[in-house]
């Protein structure tokens, strides 16, 4: 007997889910729901096996209805909406699946993640189903790569996830993805695993330079808030080789746009004083971003006008060691670019990647690779049959890692442990994450 999947959200992310799941054989019903019910009725109406619906996220009782029957649900609402969806599943004692950690559950992410990863766990097993969050790109396949990459190393030392968005329009676009997102990141506190604590670092320091060569030129990348360290630090000794470090890097178009505005503090979400009236900065900038786009004809309007560049870098360095010496292992990933994604499949290359990634994890609940785990589980702790699947699915779609391996690295034998420091606008030392 076909599964029946519930879709939560019909943007960019559901979308892709939705129309992938469209064509799995193990498939039998999908529920397209949204707030927004004309967008997801008019999905469904794309599909074959698909019926769409109205759902208020902010009700519970709402989503348990619609969870009658369902073997999963995919959830690709705000984070705001995650508890609810969550607890929800609990309920209907069904799968779960989410793209990033949702909110709600405690007062700093931080807390809301491990609560997940512990708590909820424990109560994801006692109804015998599994819930993963992180299951996009990054977080997601960046996690899946990571596990991956431990196959090279019999111990680990560090672990350095690196994304640069190299891609830029000659419109002002700095941000491929929502904009309310990716400052709010920008603005938040990275965590980071040092010395084998969960840390708070801050945002944009810590920097390190890489040139790689498909990109051509030196990248800086710095300190991000992202979800990868948390996960690894989770891991460490079980699944992660002993890592003592694990940072996410981030670098490109999007860092050069808000790095000056934090210097400034102009990124801060409280109001602040301005000429004796209160301001909220941050949100009067993100009134003048642009959104992404969306559909065909936004994205052929940038074509036509024209890219700066069209390049990025998705990579996962692991130092360590191998047969008693040491080496750095290089793991990166391509995926069709911008102008390639829009040719082959009518999106830009940020949704193609994030979007396929996502429906990767989907594809492996439909299709039965995760039947014997149960619990809450982040992206990185997929069991080897199951993460080694990702990767042929992940070829299939043409998104593929090439491997590097080097010996005497310097990288590795000039890296020193992260102590106090201050970034250039003379911001609190390093801080200890109290879970």
């Amino acid at each position: 007997m076909g599964k029946k999947v519930l879709v939560l959200g019909t943007g960019a992310q559901g979308t892709t889910v939705a129309k992938r799941l469209d064509l799995e054989p193990n498939v039998d019903k999908i529920i397209c729901a949204d707030y927004d019910e004309a967008a997801a009725k008019e999905l469904a109406g794309s599909l074959t096996k698909a019926e769409g619906c109205f759902c208020d996220a902010s009700n519970k009782a709402e989503i348990a209805a619609l969870l009658d029957g369902c073997f999963m649900v995919v959830n690709a609402l705000p984070l705001a909406f995650g508890k609810n969806v969550i607890d929800a599943a609990l309920e209907a004692k069904c799968n779960y699946q989410d793209f990033a950690a949702p909110e709600g559950f405690e007062d700093t992410w931080e807390k809301c993640m491990y609560k997940l990863l512990t708590e909820y766990n424990e109560k994801f097993k006692a109804i015998g189903k599994l819930a993963i969050m992180g299951t996009g790109s990054a977080p997601g396949t960046m996690c899946v790569v990571a596990r991956d990459t431990m196959k090279e190393l019999d111990e680990c030392d560090t672990i350095y996830m690196n994304v640069y968005e190299g891609v830029e329009a000659k419109r002002f676009q700095p941000y491929w993805w929502s904009p309310v997102t990716a400052l709010a990141d920008m603005d938040d506190l990275p965590v980071a695993w040092v010395n084998g604590e969960f840390v708070n670092t801050k945002p944009f320091s810590l920097p390190i330079e890489r040139t790689y060569d498909y990109v051509g030129y030196p990248v800086r990348f710095v300190e991000h808030a992202h979800d990868e360290p948390f996960y690894v630090g989770m891991r460490a000794k079980d699944l992660f080789k002993g890592c003592k470090n694990a940072y996410f890097k981030y670098g490109g178009v999007g860092i050069e746009f808000a790095e000056p505005l934090a210097r400034a503090g102009l990124l801060k979400r409280e109001p602040v004083e301005v000429d004796g009236q209160m301001v909220n900065i941050h949100h009067a900038i993100l009134g003048k971003l642009p959104a992404p786009p969306k559909f065909a004809r936004e994205i052929e309007e940038i074509l036509e006008e024209g890219l700066v560049s069209d390049t990025g870098a998705f990579v996962v360095e692991a130092m360590g060691k191998k047969d008693g010496k040491e080496v750095r292992v290089e793991s990166h990933l391509f995926a069709p670019g911008f102008v390639e994604s829009y040719e082959k499949f009518g999106v830009t290359g940020e949704q193609y990647l994030t979007g396929q990634g996502g429906f990767m994890f989907t594809k492996l609940f439909v299709n039965d690779f995760l039947k014997d785990m149960s619990g809450f589980i982040s992206s990185a702790e997929l069991s080897e049959e199951a993460n080694d699947q990702y990767l042929k699915y992940a070829e299939e779609l043409e998104i593929t890692i090439e491997r590097r391996i080097i010996e005497d690295d310097p990288y590795f034998k000039n890296q020193e442990p992260v102590k106090e420091y201050k970034p250039w606008w003379d911001m609190p030392t390093i801080t200890k994450v109290e879970l």
